[in-house]
């Protein structure tokens, strides 16, 4: 089940109807990937929580993203008041749709990890902007490997 590399024209982020990404409840925060995107900044790589990082076309976390997943745990529990977005991102290779489900199952990922080690659901929203909002845009593997992560959005504390 390998990424394709036809691209579907006029998908991707702000077309029609206004998408901002595929999720499930995305709250859109103030420090969220879009919204710095819109304000002209590049992304954020890591922050209060560790970026989780994924494998080419993986979705599943191997023994280094269980350890950062384990590390977002502990900051979520000494902050029980903070809410976090989960933003699944791809690299560019794949279409833009095959991306957008492909970072919505990362984010997913993380978020059932999270809530496995006690976290409640209720304060975990995810969202997916596949390929759209690249922390680098070098078609390399050490770029492409970036760029394959969740990043969390710490909504408020």
């Amino acid at each position: 089940m390998g990424a394709c590399s036809t691209k579907k024209k006029g998908a991707g982020l702000g077309g029609e109807g206004g998408g901002a990404g595929l999720g499930e409840e995305g709250l859109g925060g103030a420090g969220s990937s879009l919204e710095r995107a819109k304000r002209g900044l590049g992304p954020e790589e890591d922050g209060l929580l560790k970026d989780v990082h994924f494998g080419y076309d993986k979705a599943d976390l191997d023994a280094e993203s269980r350890t950062t997943v384990a590390t977002n745990a502990d900051w979520l529990r000494r902050n029980p008041r903070a809410k976090v977005e989960l933003e699944g991102h791809c690299d560019s290779r794949g279409t833009i749709e095959y991306n957008l489900g492909l970072g919505a199952r990362r984010a997913k990922s993380v978020k059932d990890a999270l809530v496995a080690q006690g976290i409640g659901a209720d304060r975990i929203s995810t969202i997916s902007y596949g390929e759209e909002l690249p922390l680098c845009r070098d078609e390399t593997e050490a770029c492409w490997a970036r760029n394959r992560r969740v990043h969390g959005v710490v909504l408020g504390q």
